[in-house]
């Protein structure tokens, strides 16, 4: 059982209250430091000249991130979303126009002078996409219009917060924005929870609650009242309709709008967000946004603001927690582990390899200069498919495989061990083989072993 703490609704700012969350089995006993395991794992790391709270990704790491980056283009393409790239610096008058310059200059970097002109790194994608949408006229029938991105931005935390990669000055965010009318709305975002509770599913991580993130006292809030509460109450809408629990939260609302957060919680009981969806009526106000209704005159769209997975970094963060280096084999940075047990198999073990590679599997040669059998297989117990080839398997073309549970399938032909391998890890299956009852994606009760 894990306390954690969330603000009140009807508190100030200071005031805090206990939530009792109970964590899935598996987060109870399979939580890790990531700061920790991703330095020993070679997933990921920090040099000082680089510069606190700016790390960087080695291969292994690197690896994980990418398979993790396509699964969620995969998901948006599928429903409905274009992707689009745009750059990390701004005009200071972008922000100054969005809102940001006033609201939320004391997270951003400072401006740099260029041509004559100051730039900002950019503190969020929004203002970008909204200027995209803006290039072009839009008609009622073009809508919802879904741009997604996943992009950089940057926000100048302070040197007592950072640490690993949940808190980070350089973030790459899965992020999207939705155009559309007043009445499309509650879908879109009713939809973009859809997308995130798959995602989850597919993940294997589960939300500790949800929160309806709603603004406090002070000025650090867009003033417009009328807009706050219709943007409440269509949030709540969603979150009635798609039956929900939350809690309203004050206090925790972007500055031009309220959200829906998706809360985690890390082995140290420390919750955080991962995931959102917003609805923003104001920054479509500023950019003077509009499509051409069925009337023919100009109208408003509405802004839906959604997060996926939010950002690569504390995603990838919260999965080293969950699974402890043991990743699904799809997110594995290994898949395979190819081990001849002496260099009169090399040729073999080299041919598996390539042919690992063309199935667009991640595949290493772990040969014997790298130690004994033994030994080889004591260092590669992450990845999820020890392939072993011995004199026997050399001759009739067969693996031997090791399953990351520990089981030991019978030894099969390399096609046809390699066919359900590949197979297994474009289903996002939960175990390492065809066993029963073990076809489906994997979630909801999945073990970081199975």
């Amino acid at each position: 059982m894990t306390v954690v703490f969330v603000r009140s609704p009807g508190a100030s700012a200071p005031g805090l209250r206990r939530v009792r969350t109970r964590l899935h089995p598996r987060e109870e006993t399979a939580m890790h430091d990531h700061r920790k395991l991703g330095r020993e794992l070679d997933l990921f790391d920090t040099d000082p000249l680089m510069g606190a709270g700016l790390p960087y990704w080695l291969p292994d790491g690197a690896a994980v991130r990418h398979a993790l980056e396509e699964y969620v283009r995969g998901v948006e393409r599928r429903a409905g979303y274009r992707h689009v790239y745009s750059p990390a610096l701004g005009k200071r008058e972008l922000y100054e126009l969005s809102g940001h310059w006033s609201h939320y200059s004391e997270d951003m970097f400072p401006p740099m002078e260029l041509g004559g002109e100051e730039v900002v790194l950019r503190p969020s994608l929004c203002p970008h996409h909204a200027l995209i949408y803006r290039s072009r006229s839009h008609s009622y029938r073009e809508l919802p219009l879904r741009i997604a991105e996943l992009g950089g931005m940057y926000r100048a935390e302070r040197s007592g917060v950072l640490g690993g990669l949940t808190r980070v000055r350089a973030i790459q965010l899965n992020d999207a924005h939705i155009f559309c009318t007043l009445d499309q709305a509650a879908d879109e975002a009713r939809a973009a929870l859809e997308l995130i509770g798959q995602a989850y599913t597919a993940l294997g991580i589960r939300a500790v609650r949800h929160r309806l993130s709603l603004p406090g006292a002070g000025g650090k809030y867009v003033a417009d009242p009328a807009m706050w509460e219709r943007a409440s109450a269509l949030l709540a809408e969603v979150l009635d309709s798609a039956g929900i629990t939350y809690e309203a939260v004050e206090g925790e609302a972007a500055f031009y709008g309220p959200k829906i957060d998706v809360q985690i919680v890390d082995g140290a009981g420390r919750e955080a967000t991962l995931s959102t969806v917003q609805i923003d009526f104001h920054q479509p106000e500023r950019f003077d946004l509009h499509y051409i209704g069925p009337d023919g005159a100009r109208h408003r769209p509405v802004m839906v603001h959604r997060s996926i997975i939010g950002s690569v970094e504390r995603a990838v963060a919260h999965l080293i927690e969950v699974y402890g280096g043991a990743f699904p084999a799809w997110l594995a940075p290994v898949q395979v582990a190819v081990l001849p047990v002496s260099d009169a198999q090399l040729p073999q073990a080299e041919e598996l390899v390539r042919d690992c590679l063309d199935l667009g599997l991640r595949a290493e040669l772990a040969g014997p200069e790298h130690g004994t059998l033994g030994a080889r297989v004591r260092g590669a117990r992450l990845v999820p498919y020890q392939a072993v080839i011995g004199p026997e398997e050399a001759v009739d073309g067969r693996v031997a495989l090791r399953l990351r549970d520990g089981r030991r399938p019978e030894p099969v032909p390399a096609a046809e061990a390699l066919a359900r391998i590949a197979a297994r890890v474009d289903a996002r299956a939960t175990g390492l083989w065809e066993d029963p009852g073990q076809d489906r994606p994997t979630g909801r009760g999945s073990s970081a072993g199975s």
